[in-house]
């Protein structure tokens, strides 16, 4: 009997004594997760607090904490410029000992960023970030590019309008990383598959009025004006075509980027055929649903594929670091790489070695009024499109890549 307690209490010695050890490497004895995102400005309704939820309510699904230590998130605002973005990060990092940061709207916010993890040995993951150089030229073991790139999203609108006989375009381009890379991509896309790009204008970030660059398009005779851009300028871009009669003369639209906040903003009788490509969408099957019924009960709107993939991805970063025992943000990347990524969000996930998670994406146009049967009912899914032909192999200036 005495032998039996003995090797009991032993066994119990070892678990506390391992699970100790799992605790100790957890720095700081809290997890902290920082929703760096804009919660003001024209990225706040596809990021913004709907991010912020999306984040909470994956440290809620699983359980508040992790190894015993618990979880908490904070928010930072960082008014989509790069400075202020910067000095956030590298504030989080040095002082309040944040783990990851997540979200991170625009392309030069979020490429200031990465270089700030770089330098700090922190992780980061981006949903909306679309620049390929993200995960190429200046790819980092620290940052992640989670949601879509630019040239998947060339890929997917690009190539299927030009197949479709939309073989001479002129761009409508925000003028920063995103846009450009945005038109660089698609304009590949274009010229491969036998399509001729025209021409382009670049107005600024949120320009307020758009119609010179409009009228520029609209003159170029392109069969497709296509928007490389993000919110708020390619909505407004759409709306102001349709007021110049840009549809009634037989030209046609096509954004390169455009998310369902966008959509409902815009009303389908303005925004009805245009053809886009999407990483998520609410409607699709009975798990997109269930996880969107629910986002929707907090924020009154469906998610956005960024917003999904914020809790994608913090839910896949909590379970890497319960699994490697730590937040040692090299090691939990490395696990974070082992697993395939299938959940809500993703189909045929996977990140790789250049930390980009590549990932199924669909075709969809846009519903007339009169094919929509209920509220938010936005999408026709017309293709399924792989995450190997979306996103294309590694790209060989990353210096992650295995050559």
């Amino acid at each position: 009997m005495f032998a039996r307690n003995l090797s009991m209490l032993g066994t119990f010695a070892a678990a506390i004594l391992a699970s100790t050890v799992a605790h100790a490497q957890i720095s700081d004895d809290v997890v902290k997760i920082g929703v760096l995102t804009d919660m003001n400005g024209p990225a706040s309704t596809p990021t913004g607090q709907g991010s912020v939820a999306s984040a909470q309510m994956a440290v809620d699904d699983f359980g508040g904490a992790v190894l015993g230590k618990p979880i908490s998130v904070i928010v930072g605002d960082h008014q989509l410029k790069a400075d202020i973005g910067a000095g956030i990060a590298r504030r989080w990092y040095d002082v309040d000992q944040v783990d990851l940061i997540v979200d991170v709207p625009v392309s030069a916010v979020g490429l200031a960023v990465q270089s700030v993890a770089n330098e700090k040995k922190r992780l980061f993951i981006t949903h909306s970030t679309g620049t390929a150089d993200f995960h190429g030229k200046f790819c980092s073991p620290y940052a992640m590019q989670w949601v879509f790139d630019t040239r998947a999203l060339a890929v997917g609108t690009a190539q299927a309008v030009v197949k479709r006989g939309g073989d001479s375009w002129f761009f409508i381009t925000d003028d920063y990383a995103f846009g450009h890379s945005l038109e660089r991509d698609a304009s590949t896309v274009i010229n491969a598959n036998g399509g001729k790009v025209l021409g382009s204008v670049r107005p600024p970030l949120a320009t307020p009025d758009l119609s010179s660059f409009v009228l520029q398009a609209q003159a170029s005779k392109a069969k497709i004006i296509g928007i490389a851009a993000g919110p708020p300028n390619n909505m407004n871009e759409i709306k102001t075509a349709s007021e110049f009669g840009v549809f009634k003369g037989g030209q046609q639209m096509a954004a390169l980027l455009a998310l369902i906040t966008d959509i409902h903003s815009l009303g389908l009788p303005a925004a009805q055929g245009l053809l886009l490509t999407t990483s998520f969408y609410w409607d699709m099957d009975d798990k997109t649903r269930e996880w969107s019924k629910r986002y929707f009960a907090k924020m009154n709107r469906m998610p956005t594929m960024w917003q999904a993939g914020v809790y994608s991805s913090v839910m896949a970063y909590l379970n890497a670091v319960k699994e490697t025992g730590t937040d040692e943000p090299l090691k939990v990347a490395a696990q974070m790489r082992e697993k395939p990524v299938e959940d809500f969000f993703a189909r045929n996930g996977k990140l790789r070695d250049d930390n980009l998670m590549v990932h199924d994406l669909m075709l969809v146009q846009v519903k007339t009024p009169e094919e929509s049967k209920y509220p938010w009912d936005y999408y026709k899914i017309l293709a399924n499109i792989s995450g190997q032909d979306a996103f294309g192999p590694p790209d060989p200036a990353c210096s992650l890549v295995k050559k």
